[in-house]
Parts: structure tokens; sequence; C-alpha cells
């Protein structure tokens, strides 16, 4: 009989090493490039089509021993039957007004003749009088750096972006810097869409290709007339040029529409689209703070040159910036997911746009009331409560700190690696809306909202409660997201729903979205010297220093890192505006992933995985946190090191369900040290050293 040590070793394997299939879609492109049916491969994997047919659309995953057997399979296709170039891509349909529900996956239509891709640079060789019509060209090399994005595309030479500075000069990916002969806005439009070579396929075969990007020095700015700093009365981030600036004038003369965030630090520029093919160009400026400080660290004061690889490698590694982090969060699901596919009409024999299994479709839909803000319009005389799933904001009570605590030396905070992403992976969210239950019986399995009572559950003081983002017991029923609810049956706890808010249609929407940021996080890190396979204290001093190995993949770190807590945080997008009056729809309730039920459903999981590893470690070592700041929490220790209290199997592993030294979303890295004293005078003025820990300065009451 094989020791729980042993077992647990295993599963940590599995989970850290755990083969992974391509996407739904590339799985049955492959099945139908080898000409084989639902049927013919559920028999050979012993199987049911019904049940390939859910691997095919991602409603459900192969385990083992099918998983290992079809991952040998799809491999040995994808040798056989590689994918095509981006050349060889299908523009889907244009029209998303169709939506024609069809479940089965439908084959590609026949391929369309591909735009010629812009020539190389070198090839042009014009006047150099300004008449804006001669042809770009590469100049000189911006000096080429290691851990760019390579150009992979043929229609797109140049790579998804460029940084124009004032005298013309474009700088690109890999060093290359091209002629831009625009001197207006309009112009630049126009020399970006057919002249530049600039964009990025489509990150699914649903999808659409990412608009070129071109982003705008203060100096670049002032060349096309526009105002080097953008001031107002209004808040930053909805500044906009008035709609009498000379600058709109023009660009509306020339035939060109903004969306309706107008011309602001992000800016897009749009005309209907010919021929199938989108005509859209994003501009950014600098000088307007469109790359804000606390998601791009450093950048807005780079050389051009380094503007564009940092931009560059974050939209090979996540996609073309189009806003702020949390703006390409909630993008990226939806590239990676599109709401629509191109389905054949069996009766007409035409390709027209049909709703894409496994996504929000393309069509929003409100929450139950109590999911909602209580500003939602489904809100308003709502009187039975709302759910309240947020992050750990907690310290514990004073009182409960012993002597033995209070003379160790040193407070040692922990973070946990993009929490949120890590939750995020095998999530299952509803997909459909919610409907209303009364006395249900509860199941783990599906998504929603519970109206329960908790509050009988007695637990240690000295941890903070799971089931409220204070810490605090609750004190009676309360609305609860699946995963709560869950855990209380996993302590123990007999529960007894009074009523629910669930939903029907479920998927692991979000799958995509935490497989392309997790791998985006560990190749930035691997550019940073912060590797998979260094030990824990190797880990330990490479985390130390790694910001000072690179700083510009530094600050790719950084914007990735927002990117996941800023798009879980767009699914509840607040109204905006002094002048909103509760009861009001905002523009934000207008998309399919305005979704308060899924960020609840992250935020839950986020805080249940927290107290499963305080209260593991609790159990192993009798050590309990002193605070926690939602993926933060402070212990006190012996030593300065995490190492110094992290519990340990006998053989000297780590002891699985706690907390672990890694890189991986979810492991934990050492955030802060200070001395206990000062941890301990924080808590007596009801202050969070969690909040604190990194830095470590004086703190003021204001200051919290």
């Amino acid at each position: 009989m094989p020791s729980q040590e042993e077992l647990f070793d295993a599963v940590d394997a599995l989970l850290e090493g755990e083969p992974r299939l391509p996407s739904p879609a590339e799985r049955a492109r492959l099945r139908e490039a080898a000409g084989i049916t639902q049927a013919r491969l559920a028999a050979a994997l012993k199987s049911t089509p019904q049940t390939v047919k859910n691997w095919e659309n991602g409603r459900s995953e192969p385990r083992p021993p099918r998983l290992q057997a079809y991952l040998r399979l799809l491999d040995g296709w994808a040798e056989r039957y590689p994918a095509p170039t981006a050349s060889e891509s299908v523009p889907e349909p244009e029209p998303e007004s169709v939506l024609a529900p069809v479940p089965a996956p439908a084959p590609a239509p026949a391929p369309a003749p591909a735009p010629a891709p812009a020539p190389a640079p070198e090839a042009f060789t014009g006047p150099e009088g300004p008449d804006a019509a001669r042809a770009m060209a590469a100049r000189r090399p911006a000096g080429k750096a290691a851990g760019g994005p390579a150009a992979g595309d043929p229609r797109f030479p140049h790579g998804p972006l460029a940084v124009l500075d004032g005298d013309g000069s474009a700088y690109g990916i890999d060093g290359i810097v091209l002629d831009c002969p625009a001197t207006t806005i309009a112009q630049l439009a126009e020399w970006t869409l057919k002249e530049s070579g600039l964009g990025a396929a489509r990150l699914n075969r649903s999808g659409k290709d990412a608009d070129p990007l071109v982003v705008l020095t203060a100096a670049a700015a002032v060349r096309f007339g526009l105002p080097e700093r953008l001031e107002g009365p209004e808040a930053r981030r909805s500044l906009r040029l008035p709609d009498d600036h000379p600058v709109v004038k023009q660009v509306a003369g020339a035939k060109w529409k903004l969306t309706q965030r107008g011309f602001g630090p992000w800016a897009r520029l749009y005309r209907p689209a010919k021929a199938g093919e989108r005509q859209c160009v994003q501009l950014a400026v600098l000088s307007w703070d469109a790359l804000d400080a606390r998601s791009w660290p450093g950048v807005a004061q780079m050389a051009p040159a380094g503007i564009a690889r940092v931009l560059g490698t974050y939209a090979a590694r996540v996609l073309t910036p189009r806003g702020s982090t949390a703006v390409n969060g909630l993008e990226l699901m939806t590239a990676l997911r599109p709401p629509t596919r191109a389905v054949k009409n069996e009766s007409t024999g035409a390709w027209e746009s049909g709703c894409n299994p496994g996504s929000l479709g393309s069509e929003s839909m409100d929450p139950a009331p109590p999911e909602a803000p209580a500003e939602h319009p489904v809100a308003q005389g709502w009187t039975g409560g709302f759910l309240d799933e947020e992050a750990y904001q907690w310290v514990r009570e004073v009182e409960l700190l012993t002597d033995e605590e209070c003379l160790l030396p040193y407070a040692v905070g922990l973070d946990l690696n993009t929490a949120f992403l890590a939750s995020a992976a095998r999530l299952m969210v509803g997909l459909s809306g919610p409907d209303h239950f009364h006395r249900p019986r509860f199941s783990k399995k599906i998504p929603g909202s519970w109206l329960v009572d908790l509050s009988h559950i007695e637990l240690d003081p000295r941890l903070p409660s799971p089931f409220t983002p204070s810490g605090r017991r609750p004190e009676g029923p309360a609305w609860y997201q699946t995963h709560t609810v869950a855990y209380a049956e996993e302590l123990g706890a007999a529960v007894a729903p009074i009523e629910a808010f669930l939903r029907r249609e479920t998927g692991a929407y979000l799958d995509p979205w935490h497989d392309r940021l997790k791998t985006a996080c560990a190749d930035t890190l691997a550019d940073l010297g912060v590797t998979a396979d260094l030990d824990e204290r190797r880990f330990l001093a490479a985390m130390e220093h790694h910001r000072d190995v690179d700083p510009a993949m530094a600050a790719v770190l950084a914007a990735i890192k927002a990117t996941v807590k800023g798009g879980i945080g767009k699914l509840r997008e607040r109204p905006q505006g002094r002048h909103y009056r509760d009861g009001e729809r905002w523009p934000a309730l207008e998309r399919p992933t305005w979704r308060p039920d899924i960020r609840a459903a992250v935020i839950s999981k986020t805080r249940i995985n927290m107290h499963r590893k305080l209260a593991n470690t609790a159990r192993a070592t009798g050590r309990y946190p002193l605070a926690v700041l939602s993926d933060c929490v402070v212990y006190p220790s012996p030593g300065a090191s995490p190492l110094d209290f992290l519990p340990r199997t006998a053989s000297g592993k780590p002891l699985p369900g706690s907390f672990r030294l890694g890189t991986t979303p979810g492991l934990a890295k050492l955030e802060g040290v200070q001395e206990m004293a000062w941890a301990v005078d924080l808590m007596e003025r009801g202050l969070n050293p969690a909040r604190h820990i990194k830095g470590g300065d004086a703190v003021t009451d204001e200051g919290e």
C-alpha cells in the first residue's frame, strides 16, 4: 500500500507536468483533416460520439487512460496535417448579427485568396520629398534585442505594431525602423493599413486578425496637431479631444470614424469593412498616459525602440494592446473564444455566422439580482441581499497572538503567483442566463449563487473565516458562490440552500485564457532568469534580483500580471462618470463579457484556495497567519526566509496542499520581510501588515 506522501508526490507530478491537449477547435480540425468521423474516433477510444463532441466543443476533457491515447493520436495527426499558415486562413463572415445555433463543428469554407503581403522594406526606394506619397523604407536597425518576438505571418511582415517618433521614424519589432511619410492622422491611418505591413494573425480560427497599433511619442503627437498633454476636469481615463477639435474634424472629413471612446489615449479609427476585411487602426498616445505606470512600469520613459520591444513581446505572448491592461485581459477572452464562427447552412449551402460552442455568445445577459451591484437595473427594489465574494482583507485580533509568536524576530510575507489566474484553470462557469430555484439541493458541479446559512460552522479564530472577505464569521443566511458552499461541505458542514440562481449551460470558458497567460508568465520569467527547474533557494535568489536582469522584460511581466487582475475585474465593471444615477444602464452592461458571476467564481475559488493552504499549514506546523490581503499572507517566523517556517514532509519535500515556492500560478514567492515588532505595531493600530510588508516604510493611519 503506497504511503500518503507517495500518493501526494505522484499527484503533484501530474499537476505540474500533465500533458496539454491542443485547443478544442484544433482537435476538430485534426480529426477532420484525417477524414475520421466522431463516431469512428469514439469507437477507437472505447467512448461515445457525444463524448468526442464534448471534447471538441470544450464542454469536457478526456481523462486517463483515454487522455494519453487521445493525445498520442492528436500528436500523430499534427505531424501529418500541420495547421495552415496564416496566409491560408479563411476570413470569417463579417456580420455577427446572424446567430444560428449549430452544436457540431463545421468544416471551414474554401480558402479565399490572402491579401498580398507588403513588400520587404529594402525593396522601396522612393523620393524623400514631403508629398506624403513616398513609400516606406527601412533606414537603420534599432538594435535587435534578445527576447523579442519574430514576425511570422507573411501578411504582416513588420509585426503587430510600431512606435512613431516626431521625425517620422516608426520603430517596430526586431529592430526594424520604417519611414512614415504621413503628416496628418488620416494619412497615418491610410499608411498603416496600406503600406506599413503591420498587424497580427487571429488567435482563434473563428476570430479576427488583430488591428495594427501605432504608438505616438509626445513629439509625434505634436507633429500631427495633437496637444502634448490631454487635460480636463474629468477622470483621466475618460479624457478625450472635444468633438470640435481640428484633428477630430479632419478624421471625420477623411471618412474615418471613431468609437464611442472618442479620440483619447487609446483611439480607434475605422471604416466599414471591404470584401470581408476590416479597416481599423489603433492609436496610443504616450504623453496622454496610454501606458499606465502601474501596469507598464518605466515603459513610457524608454526610447521608442525599447517601447516597441516591450509592446511587441507583450503582443506576441498575450495580444496586441488595444487599451489598458484590464481592457486587454477582457479582449483576450473574446479573442480566444470568439462568440461566433462560420457554419454552413445545410439548406442553401451558404456559409453563415453561427454561435460558437463554449463561448459567451454575442449578446449580453443580465445577472441574477443578488449577483449584480446595487446600482444595476435588476437590483432596483431587490431586498434579498447581495453576493459578497471578494478577496481577503483580514488581520488576526491582537489578543490572539501568543507570547511565543511575539518573541519571534521576523514577519515574512508570501505572495501567491497570479492567484486569480490559477483559479481560472478548469473553472466551470455558466454560459447561459440564471434560473431561479427555491429550496434546491446543493451540487458543487453547478455554477451559480446560493442563499444558505453558514453561520453555525465553528472554525479556529486564529484563521480567517473562509466564507467572508473580512474573515469574520457570517451572522446569518447570505449569498455565496458555488465554490464557497462546496468548501463548507468539505469542512463537514451540512448545507441547506434556501434559494439559488443557477445556470444550466456550463463550460470551462477561461481555460484558453488561463493557458495563454500562464505560458506568457513562464516565458517572461525565464527571460529574467527564473525558470521552473530552479530549486527553492535558487528560486528565491533569482526572484530577489529578477527585475534588474532586463527592465524591459520586467515591464512585460508586470503588464501580464496586470492583465490577469484587470481582466477579472472588468467582468464587473462599474458605471463611470459623476452624472450616473442608480438604475440606469451603463455601456459595459451591453458586453457579453460583463459577467459578475464569473468574477465571483474566480474570487471565491481564490479565497477558498488560500484558506485551504492556511488550514493545512496550521495543522502541519501549528503556525497561524498574522494577516491576509488578497493573495498575500504574513507569518511570524524564526528566520528571514520562507524556508524557515514552511511545512515539509518527512523526506524534506514541501508539504502538499500548503504553501510551496515556485513559478507556477498559485505557488508562492517571497513578498517581503520585516521585524515582528513592526507587524505587531501595525496590528495594534488596526492596519494590515500584508498591505505594507513589501515596502516596510513607516505607515500612517491615513496610508491604510
